[in-house]
């Protein structure tokens, strides 16, 4: 099985210094994929992919490169079912780790609150981002990637 990899869901990353961290540590190449607005690296294990303006762009590209085993770090619950189903490992930006056993509640949880919000029940505000959710995702990370290497034999 080849090397794993990591690809972040990077617009609107708070954790983008954090992903590559814990990429370099574990000699991991990670690409970040947006919509615009990354610098490119010189660094030959951080690629940066710009794909075109578009809702669900990132995430189509994303879907349709990672495999299996491949690390994915995003927020977007329906992009974290889609790589779910290709057996790869998943991350959100807090530290919570999407599998088999919660993206159900997952997806039905977000259509729930998107229901909520567009008939006025609730505000669309998500809660902000805090210093202990940066430490929860960088250990959360940095196990997630020492697993996908054991598991790619190297």
């Amino acid at each position: 099985m080849p090397d794993p990899q990591i690809f972040v869901d990077a617009d609107a990353c708070p954790v983008k210094e954090e992903a590559r961290r814990v990429a370099e540590r574990l000699g991991l190449v990670v690409t970040f994929v947006s919509n615009g607005g990354i610098r490119p690296s010189r660094d030959p294990m951080v690629r940066v992919v710009v794909v075109p303006a578009g809702a669900d762009a990132a995430d189509d590209w994303i879907a349709e490169n990672a495999a299996a085993n491949d690390i994915v770090l995003t927020a977007d619950i329906p992009l974290a079912s889609r790589a779910i189903d290709k057996g790869c490992h998943v991350l959100g930006f807090t530290g919570k780790p999407f599998t088999t056993a919660s993206i159900g509640m997952a997806l039905a949880m977000r259509d729930l609150k998107q229901h909520l919000r567009e008939t006025g029940e609730i505000a669309g505000y998500n809660a902000g981002f805090r210093a202990a959710d940066r430490s929860a995702f960088l250990s959360a990370l940095d196990t997630l990637g020492r697993k996908a290497k054991t598991l790619a034999g190297k």
